[in-house]
């Protein structure tokens, strides 16, 4: 349901976007092959899902799903990596994720130094193996 669920979400947001062609690119090869019907399911709890990503196929000109395996697609592994790493004190909780698309490659942003001498990782790796905060942290930045 969960892998549904964010293939909804990002086909609203096309919708909303008013996107006529789009590809959508999924590890999950179940997925996949149910939405395109060449696969059926009997998972009464998975069937509405399935039916509301086909309505909204329907407002696309054109639209195709590719499965792409977990290995080739950093964004969700990276992703996935991440969701491992954060315990929430109610299981139930997902704190939300908030994605920006930019109009040139994150290369292009790259700084050759830091300024502190330390890699951009540094803080990152502190925090996993102390659970603590720089000191200097905003609430923005924890």
């Amino acid at each position: 349901m969960a892998g549904y669920k964010a293939c909804i979400l990002g086909i609203k947001m096309a919708v909303d976007m008013n996107v006529k062609e789009l590809l959508v690119r999924g590890d999950s090869d179940l997925l996949i092959h149910e939405v395109q019907g060449e696969w059926s399911t009997k998972n009464v709890k998975i069937l509405p899902y399935m039916h509301y990503v086909k309505e909204l196929c329907k407002k696309f000109t054109k639209i195709e799903f590719k499965h792409v395996p977990r290995i080739q697609n950093e964004f969700a592994d990276a992703l996935a990596t991440l969701s491992s790493m954060i315990q929430h004190p109610d299981k139930n909780y997902i704190d939300p994720i908030e994605v920006e698309i930019r109009d040139q490659h994150a290369y292009f942003f790259h700084e050759d130094e830091q300024p502190d001498g330390k890699p951009w990782y540094h803080d990152i790796r502190k925090f996993l193996a102390t659970r603590e905060y720089p000191e200097n942290a905003t609430n923005s930045q924890k």
